[in-house]
């Protein structure tokens, strides 16, 4: 059974222009999501106290896998941005809190993965940011 640690405060900082997801009412240990544009790529660093997990998919790749979400009952990511050996699962749950992934796979014995909640009100800032366009017909 996968553990998702919810994370519900953002930050977005104009002049770097990046973006940070935590959770509010935490130390400086719990996971934190901090997300950059660069170029043609979204540099993604997913930490949890000095654990990190680095990914850097492709901008285009990341938008289209984002606004093509819908809530599947019964799995909780399914969608994948990055390539076999380093990606990033997301999933749409219900509440409409997006889960988040990010994956580093050593080989065919196992990976390293840190689940993510994105409450609904960071989800949408992040979605902002990003300038995910919104589903047809909403």
């Amino acid at each position: 059974m996968r553990n998702f640690q919810k994370l519900d405060g953002y930050k977005v900082n104009p002049d770097s222009d990046s973006l940070e997801l935590f959770l509010t009412n935490a130390d400086d240990e719990q996971p934190r999501l901090a997300l950059r544009r660069e170029g043609g790529y979204v540099t993604i660093s997913a930490s949890y106290g000095p654990l990190e997990i680095a990914l850097r998919p492709r901008y285009e790749d990341m938008i289209r896998t984002l606004s093509r979400l819908t809530v599947v009952e019964g799995l909780q990511t399914t969608r994948q941005v990055g390539t076999g050996q380093a990606y990033l699962a997301v999933g749409l749950a219900s509440d409409g809190d997006l889960l988040l992934r990010p994956t580093i796979v050593a080989d065919a014995t196992g990976h390293f993965s840190l689940n993510l909640e994105i409450a609904n009100p960071a989800r949408q800032a992040l979605y902002d940011w990003l300038k995910v366009p919104a589903p047809a017909g909403a």
